[in-house]
């Protein structure tokens, strides 16, 4: 009551002053200011209701009847205006604007599965799980590797019969697509050629992914090599006038005989472990070094003479080389002093004591120095339940960046034109200086990794260590057991009806067989 009186007493006060004919009320107020506020305000009442009759209606009228209509202001308070502010809700259209976004933004809740081959030790696994694929956002990616060709075919191939697609995205190497091709388990990726045009990729490599017809059933991914390492302490030891960077396989014995007589043991070494890489260097160097084939010459008197080296240098390497699954851990602990093997597993050797090695090209034979050129690509699973995502996964592992990122964490070389990365550690240099001299060796010829033989390829290179195991090891008859591996080797040739690959001569799509 108190505050509505002296909100009376303002109004008073503003009304007294509009009308003229009421002065004699501001006197009378003056006059009585010693009378009691309460009595004073009835008293202005009174004097306003005799004086003022026309203003009356304002202050009594509207409190009953505006004060509703002032609850119908709380009407105009709702005023639909704050209510089309919800339509600033719809600046969820600019919310549609994260929808463009939705390719990295939606996706990721989306999961994709990425099958490789490739990447098959743990510590490769690991680095590209949380260093390469980590700024990925387009997909939630699980990244699966199969240890060898045969389950990770079983898989594409149970799931292309059922129809219950898991894997989006797959990686392996160039000789395993026809097998892909033949199971119908990939999507032509010509549609995605053109999106990745700013993208320099090397076109040979691109027309590889065409694998002969006029589809790109993958896009290229990496590539990688095997290289020969040694410890600078071997120089020493090389055979007069040898160049360790033009050494032949036979320079490559005597060096081991070198250092066997200096040293009292033996310092070559090779992947012959249960995991190891030997059968590639059989197939992408010695055998076509020496013979210019693999399988057409399996048996030949080329190969032959090739064995018979190869036991001379056999007799200089490292015995415990039948447990090396890779070459680096024994180079570090100098139980070896020469060694060769694939750059992704010769590595910390250079990184770890970048003081002590160095990189060469593998040496020749006589039919040249053949290296094997170790090319995957990347498809896409036909039926997949995130090809967007796949197709996101392609174009971002094909970014200049993240492939100087595959070189500088695991070894993979780029397939871009624009070449090496230049922003890469010491330790990955020193050993690009053995692939780039390898490359561009005077008498450097390529081979081909084997292609055709799907879930097979672990039955063929069995086939090779197995030919390795009896002469080497078991000292058997060279012919004997040449002449018994290839028919061996024509039976499954036969079976697998795979065509031959370079450095062997084309079978016009026959089977390829040793001769």
């Amino acid at each position: 009551m108190p505050s509505r009186n002296i909100q009376s007493l303002f109004i008073v006060a503003l009304m007294a002053q509009q009308f003229d004919h009421c002065a004699d009320i501001k006197e009378e107020i003056r006059m009585n200011k010693r009378i009691g506020t309460i009595a004073m305000l009835v008293l202005v009442l009174t004097l306003i209701a005799a004086c003022a009759p026309a203003p009356t209606p304002v202050p009594t009228a509207p409190p009953p009847t505006t004060a509703p209509v002032a609850t119908a202001a709380p009407v105009a308070t709702a005023v639909p205006q704050p209510t089309k502010a919800p339509e600033p809700t719809k600046a969820p259209e600019p919310t549609k604007a994260p929808a463009a976004t939705t390719a990295p933004t939606t996706a990721p809740a989306q999961p994709l599965l990425f099958s490789s081959t490739q990447f098959s030790p743990v510590e490769e696994q690991e680095k590209m799980r949380t260093v390469i694929l980590k700024d990925f956002a387009a997909a939630k990616v699980d990244f699966v590797v199969d240890p060898s060709e045969a389950p990770f075919m079983d898989r594409i191939i149970a799931e292309q019969k059922t129809g219950k697609i898991t894997v989006g995205l797959i990686g392996a190497l160039h000789g395993t697509f026809p097998n892909l091709i033949q199971a119908n388990a990939l999507e032509d990726l010509t549609p995605l050629v053109a999106k990745l045009s700013n993208r320099p990729i090397v076109k040979e490599f691109m027309t590889l992914g065409k694998m002969g017809t006029d589809k790109q059933y993958y896009i290229p991914w990496m590539q990688a090599t095997y290289i020969m390492v040694y410890n600078k302490k071997a120089l020493q030891y090389l055979p007069a006038g040898a160049n360790v960077d033009a050494l032949t396989y036979t320079q490559l014995g005597e060096w081991g005989k070198n250092i066997t007589a200096a040293t009292k043991e033996k310092k070559l070494g090779v992947p012959a472990g249960p995991t190891g890489l030997m059968h590639r260097l059989t197939q992408g160097y010695l055998y076509p070094s020496y013979t210019g084939g693999l399988v057409t010459t399996y048996r030949s008197d080329d190969a032959v003479k090739m064995w018979t080296d190869l036991k001379a240098v056999w007799e200089y390497t490292n015995p415990q080389s039948t447990t090396y699954n890779n070459m680096q851990d024994p180079l570090l602990s100098e139980e070896v002093w020469v060694a060769i093997d694939h750059t992704a597993r010769v590595v910390n050797a250079f990184k770890n004591k970048p003081n002590d090695f160095l990189a060469a090209p593998a040496p020749a034979g006589p039919k040249g120095r053949y290296y094997m050129s170790v090319l995957a690509g990347l498809g896409i699973m036909k039926g997949t339940p995130n090809k967007a995502g796949a197709e996101a996964l392609i174009e971002y592992l094909t970014r200049p960046e993240v492939q100087a990122a595959v070189t500088r964490e695991v070894n993979f070389y780029p397939v871009l034109e624009t070449g090496l990365p230049t922003d890469v550690p010491a330790h990955v240099k020193l050993e690009l200086d053995g692939v780039v001299k390898q490359s561009k060796a005077t008498d450097a010829k390529v081979a081909l990794l084997p292609i055709g033989l799907g879930g097979k390829a672990g039955d063929f290179n069995k086939i090779q260590q197995d030919t390795l195991t009896r002469i080497l090891l078991k000292g058997e008859d060279i012919k004997k057991v040449l002449d018994e591996q290839a028919t061996a080797l024509n039976a499954l040739m036969n079976e697998l009806k795979a065509p031959c690959w370079s450095p062997d001569p084309d079978s016009g799509g026959k089977p390829c067989l040793a001769k």
